[in-house]
């Protein structure tokens, strides 16, 4: 548009000077020589206006350019921001499974620290106990005594009595190591039933042991994780009630809330999450119970 412009403007100015030439008295040599220079000047227009059409050409590339690498950049930065947002949403979703596991985790290190004091305990008795014998032994041994013969006809049993000797002993129960370490291994790699029955098994004939109340636990940690939950309040509840003294005290009032909360029951695990924030300050049971008031949106005190 700008170069027609010019064009028709040389062209007015051209016919300007032909027709002032036709008019007055001007020679032909000085009319020719405008009109050449005027050529010039429509030629060096016309040649700015192409460099000026060239250069803005040039110049829109090169923005072009930069704003392709803009985008390229946002668009990169979009990328990053999603995986790392990606990346915290996998954090939050696995944060309470690996707290719960390492929670369960170093139940078990206490335990098996109670297992080996109980141990050593039940190994010096054994002890004792071997020297007594031993001793008795001794003491038999050195006295020379014999059981006295009795006179008279010997007793022979008739055909279909049973005589004492001959009767068969009841089997003996197993070994409380045994089954308290069981239960644990059965537990972890999570043979629920068989660790259940195992358990059961140490409270019938081992209930009056350090290691009762952690057994009474765990049959409510089984509980808790097939979603029994209400089996597993009960089973706290024996804890709770049977053993008040136990290590596991703590931990079984705050898996008996969550287990609350899991039925619904909002209300009363809030407020036994806030009663173990009194019994048990600075334990960890007292900053899981923090952390839950806090996730439900209530405070630590009412």
């Amino acid at each position: 548009m700008r170069i027609r412009n010019i064009a028709i403007f040389s062209a007015v100015v051209l016919a300007g000077a032909i027709c002032g030439s036709l008019m007055g008295p001007r020679p032909v040599e000085a009319v020719a020589r405008e009109i050449i220079d005027l050529q010039r000047d429509v030629t060096s227009l016309l040649q700015g206006q192409k460099d000026m059409s060239t250069q803005m050409l040039q110049d829109h590339t090169a923005i072009k350019t930069i704003v392709g690498g803009f985008n390229d950049n946002i668009n990169h930065l979009s990328g990053t921001m999603s995986s790392l947002q990606k990346s915290v949403q996998d954090v939050q979703a696995n944060s309470g499974a690996r707290l719960e596991t390492m929670s369960t985790q170093v139940q078990g290190l206490s335990d098996n620290l109670e297992e080996i004091k109980s141990r050593l305990g039940k190994l010096n008795q054994q002890l004792v106990d071997l020297q007594n014998s031993v001793q008795g032994l001794d003491a038999k041994i050195s006295s020379g005594a014999a059981a006295p013969a009795t006179g008279g006809a010997t007793t022979t049993p008739t055909a279909g009595s049973t005589s004492p000797a001959s009767a068969a002993p009841s089997g003996p129960a197993p070994s409380a190591d045994m089954l308290y370490s069981n239960g644990l291994k059965d537990i972890q790699s999570g043979k629920y039933d068989l660790a259940r029955s195992e358990f059961q098994d140490y409270l019938k004939y081992y209930g009056s042991t350090d290691l009762a109340s952690n057994a009474q636990f765990y049959i409510g940690e089984i509980y808790y994780r097939q979603k029994n939950y209400q089996q597993a309040i009960s089973e706290y509840d024996k804890v709770i009630n049977n053993y008040p003294k136990s290590f596991k005290l703590a931990p079984a009032r705050f898996h008996r809330a969550t287990a609350m909360i899991a039925l619904g029951q909002k209300s009363s695990g809030i407020r036994e999450l806030r009663e173990i924030t009194k019994l048990f300050p600075g334990s960890e049971e007292d900053r899981y119970a923090r952390a839950q008031l806090k996730e439900l949106g209530a405070t630590v005190s009412r």
